[in-house]
């Protein structure tokens, strides 16, 4: 096997890892505030927006931290550990305290950073300009296979069930955290691969910032070359967040953390409150989750896996206006079809209706179209962000995560109290936003690749 191909195998195994783990966390997020609403009570009080406020809290403001870790323990350890991080936090929904669950959202918050930036890291590394929009297909695609797996184990596990049992809860979340272990100790088949990435002229000085960017662990080189590694991992990643290129796409990363928190916490719950969709309206939060997983798989084939070099045929730009318009369709739908209080209404749902009687077949098309859009924004910005800062990758990650993850942690605080329709609001004007912006962004990347930059 050359090495083009040793290198698709380590995306393939990176995502098929990536798509284990948040097989297990996905729906946990999915389900977890419903779940919360079954088992309030004298000794657990808590809100599955919160944790998720936190989580995102923390992710973003460890972000420009998380460089450095990588730069000391190597991408392959610290995806490791912080997938156990993940684990835990599925685990405690086994037997749930407010302090262990509001403790785990920290620690996952932090592990989340570290993960995703040795995540761009690798998959950096294991690309190059030509392969870089298709490597970024197939990786989210593995990873969005996650949506189906988990949650048609929940429409088939919570069929027919009104209230969630201890039983239920244990039994799905024992199966959730076992998942996520298999992927954490996937990462150990990622090998380092034969060739290194070529720096493109002019960009001697932007040579590899890690040493995982070659494979290589900081571990046991001396203390204070560790501690060089990692402040100068630190400085160049807040160097790198005032660039331009960086600030062009800043709108752009801020709307998928926000339709994230819809499309991964608040939308499933809206779901499950809605009585006028019938008895089944808890497992129908899986078959929705299933129904994003389809869009999101769809959209990483398409755009991933038949993209022939780094920008494809029809260019980025078409690609978003796609996952755009796939948006403002599905907001529309679910303005009509979704009662305005669901997000907030108690475990037995909510009596009110829309515009239109509650439509099953309409929330499930939108579930897929909030799957589709939200793939079509994030496989761009892999490959948008991978090719513009390919020789200075871990940085470059870990400031995407950062907004998206400033805008994650906003929103789930929002929906504690903000009602349907602002929600959809917010998204409205800050997805046309951020596609302008974005535009822009794949405007001068195309300049700089004409330039021969």
């Amino acid at each position: 096997m050359g090495p083009d191909g040793k290198k698709l195998v380590n995306v393939i195994v990176l995502g098929v890892a990536f798509m284990f783990i948040f097989t297990a966390f996905q729906t946990c997020g999915n389900i977890e505030q419903t779940v919360i609403k079954s088992l309030n009570s004298t000794t657990f009080h808590a809100s599955g927006y919160t944790s998720m406020a936190v989580i995102y809290g923390v992710f973003s403001a460890s972000n420009l931290l998380a460089p450095s870790v990588v730069a000391v323990a190597g991408a392959q350890l610290s995806m490791f550990f912080s997938g156990l991080l993940y684990s835990a936090y599925i685990a405690v929904f086994v037997y749930p305290y407010t302090w262990s669950f509001y403790t785990a959202s920290v620690l996952v918050g932090a592990g989340a950073a570290v993960l995703w930036t040795a995540q761009g890291n690798v998959l950096a590394l294991n690309s190059d300009q030509h392969t870089i929009g298709r490597n970024s297909g197939v990786f989210w695609a593995l990873l969005q296979c996650s949506l189906l797996f988990g949650n048609l184990f929940i429409f088939f596990a919570w069929r027919g069930h009104e209230h969630i049992s201890d039983k239920d809860r244990q039994t799905v979340f024992i199966s959730l955290t076992v998942i996520s272990l298999v992927g954490c100790f996937l990462f150990f088949l990622i090998r380092k691969p034969d060739a290194e990435a070529e720096i493109a002229p002019g960009d001697e000085s932007e040579a590899p910032l890690l040493p995982s960017d070659s494979g290589e662990s900081a571990l046991g080189s001396p203390l204070s070359h560790v501690c060089s590694q990692a402040l100068d991992a630190f400085v160049r990643a807040c160097k790198m967040l005032v660039t331009k290129e960086m600030l062009l796409l800043s709108l752009s990363i801020a709307y998928t953390g926000v339709e994230l928190t819809f499309y991964s916490g608040v939308y499933g719950t809206c779901i499950g409150a809605m009585t006028g969709l019938g008895a089944d309206a808890k497992s129908l939060m899986g078959l929705s989750g299933i129904c994003v997983g389809l869009g999101e798989i769809l959209g990483g084939g398409v755009f991933g896996v038949l993209n022939k070099g780094g920008r494809g045929r029809v260019g980025r730009n078409p690609v978003v206006l796609l996952g755009l318009l796939s948006h403002y369709v599905a907001f529309y739908l679910i303005f009509i079809n979704i009662a305005d209080d669901a997000p907030l209404a108690p475990e037995e749902g909510t009596e009110l209706t829309a515009f239109i009687r509650p439509s099953v077949g309409v929330a499930l098309l939108c579930s897929f179209l909030l799957g589709l859009g939200d793939s079509c924004f994030n496989t761009q910005l892999l490959s948008i962000i991978g090719f513009t800062f390919r020789n200075n990758s871990a940085p470059a990650f870990a400031i995407f995560k950062f907004i998206q993850s400033i805008l994650a942690a906003l929103a789930f605080f929002y929906s504690n109290f903000l009602l349907l329709h602002w929600q959809l609001l917010i998204m409205v004007v800050l997805g046309f936003a951020g596609s302008l912006s974005f535009f822009a962004a794949e405007w001068r990347a195309q300049a700089a690749a004409a330039d021969g930059i």
